[in-house]
């Protein structure tokens, strides 16, 4: 797998190449960011075949509109998940309305709340996916395995303070996913879009 954090380079690079109409590039871009996009889809929508729909269109308009994306303005990877959010967003309040429309059980402003939770829930995803390895391994430990700091300390070979601030980084990033605009979310990303 391609390395996550992307240089700046790769981003202005691989924007050019699209722009060329390079079908590789595209090929390229998907491998690297299929699985974040139907990924972030995915749990904004609860749905394979919604989620696989929106990863088609993410990766249409990306091919369709190169020029969109300026590499001043953030990593690729950020311009991309923005794009699968607002996207999935969307999606979810056409059909959620369109339920609402056929007489369905809810309101509006049930719809609302489950479009916050899902923009939430993609967001924090995205976090935890676009955090330093050290820090993601090091929540993983506490919140899957059910380690405190100590053992994780163990696990992962540090000292205790290490797994201790490790654990307080990746916890205070993961935090924000609740924020608007938050710091580690892509451009574009705060708010339920």
């Amino acid at each position: 797998m391609a390395k996550k954090d992307a240089p700046p380079r790769w981003d202005r690079k691989m924007q050019q190449r699209l722009a060329r109409g390079e079908a590789a590039a595209l090929g390229e871009l998907y491998d690297r960011f299929a699985s974040l996009v139907h990924g972030l889809a995915h749990r904004v929508l609860g749905d394979e075949r919604a989620a696989d729909g929106i990863t088609r269109e993410v990766f249409a308009h990306v091919w369709e509109h190169p020029d969109a994306y300026d590499p001043r303005e953030g990593p690729l990877r950020a311009w991309v998940a923005g794009l699968t959010h607002r996207l999935a967003v969307q999606r979810l309040r056409t059909t959620e309305t369109a339920a609402l429309a056929r007489g369905g059980q809810g309101s509006a402003e049930e719809l609302e709340r489950k479009v916050r939770r899902a923009s939430v829930a993609a967001r924090a995803d995205y976090i935890v996916h676009s955090m330093p390895t050290p820090l993601r391994a090091a929540l993983e430990l506490a919140y899957f395995q059910r380690r405190d700091y100590r053992q994780t300390a163990v696990d992962l070979d540090v000292t205790e303070d290490e797994a201790r601030r490790r654990l307080r980084l990746g916890l205070q990033l993961l935090s924000t996913a609740h924020e608007t605009g938050a710091p580690g979310a892509p451009p574009g990303y705060g708010g339920a879009a």
